[in-house]
């Protein structure tokens, strides 16, 4: 069983989208090999649709190049990716995702693909909390059993870069 395989039957359902891309990082990758029903929603398109794509069909005028640019050195490196993105829907609406990016490493330690989590998020009214959401909250929250264990692997946690080593998950 591949990773895809083990996410697609774990993470069909699951109300974070779910993107895997290949390891290109030069346009005109990545490119995705697997989106869940939940990120075909965020993004307003058919997850069949959008197999064969670039991730960047959803930036826009609004997307922040210099946010682009710490995703592009963070997946270059190797390491993980946790930051906010102004992406754009099939229709056009503008929309604001949290992203979670992490390296797929095979048993060599090679990249073999990237993982992505992507939730959509609002800015807090009022002074932002100091938790790890910062300015940022979930538009809508999960208590699912899944759920839980993307929280146990510290998925959408910022934490410190510096103090912990790149967060990635093998393939099998």
């Amino acid at each position: 069983m591949t990773i895809v395989e083990l996410i697609r039957a774990f993470g069909r359902d699951l109300p974070v989208g779910i993107l895997i891309t290949d390891a290109s990082i030069e346009r005109p990758g990545p490119i995705i090999v697997y989106a869940n029903s939940a990120f075909g929603r965020l993004v307003g398109r058919d997850p069949d649709e959008i197999i064969g794509q670039s991730p960047r069909f959803m930036q826009g005028k609004e997307t922040r190049q210099a946010t682009l640019d710490a995703f592009h050195r963070a997946l270059r490196a190797g390491e993980r990716f946790h930051g906010y993105l102004t992406n754009y829907r099939g229709d056009g609406t503008k929309y604001r995702a949290e992203i979670d990016c992490r390296p797929l490493r095979n048993v060599c330690g090679e990249i073999e693909g990237f993982i992505s989590f992507e939730r959509e998020v609002a800015r807090r009214i009022g002074r932002p909390f100091e938790s790890r959401g910062g300015r940022y909250e979930a538009i809508s929250i999960s208590n699912d059993l899944l759920g839980d264990a993307l929280r146990s692997l510290g998925v959408f946690s910022s934490g410190d870069a510096n103090s912990r080593p790149p967060q990635s998950a093998a393939l099998f």
